[in-house]
């Protein structure tokens, strides 16, 4: 089985407005550092994201590849990889905790990468890593500034 890596952060709001920003995809270039282009191609029947295509480049992974979201209530999304140029494996779920009532929100990230092109586990960890960060930092300034 694959390792994965995770990490939490903590945003001062509630998590409503943190799911909000995580599902705006065609924003995801403004506020995430390797994400360059994002484009949903389907959405469900409550309008939320199916497949999204995105263009990443996160230093020692470039790809141009698709997600399919699993969205579980209001707190919790998921994805796994349906299609890449580079990638075997890119699977990882971002959960919303409720903190203070609902006024804080505690979001785990976690995320699993496999490349098709050989790579030392430690530097897809590494990568894997780098992502988390960037994405929950990222996260985090684009809900607390709005």
């Amino acid at each position: 089985m694959a390792e994965h890596t995770s990490s939490s952060i903590t945003i001062e709001a509630a998590p409503a407005d943190v799911m909000a920003v995580i599902a705006d995809f065609a924003r995801y270039p403004e506020w995430t550092g390797e994400v360059k282009e994002a484009e949903v191609l389907a959405t469900d029947a409550e309008g939320r994201a199916e497949k999204v295509r995105l263009l990443l480049d996160a230093g020692a992974i470039k790809d141009d590849h698709t997600l399919a979201y699993s969205w579980k209530g209001a707190d919790e999304v998921s994805w796994t990889l349906d299609k890449s140029q580079m990638l075997r494996q890119l699977d990882g779920s971002y959960r919303l905790a409720p903190l203070d009532g609902g006024k804080r929100t505690e979001v785990t990230y976690q995320l699993t990468v496999d490349v098709k092109i050989p790579m030392l586990g430690m530097i897809k960890r590494k990568a894997e890593k780098v992502i988390i960060d960037r994405a929950l930092a990222g996260l985090k300034k684009r809900v607390e500034s709005a």
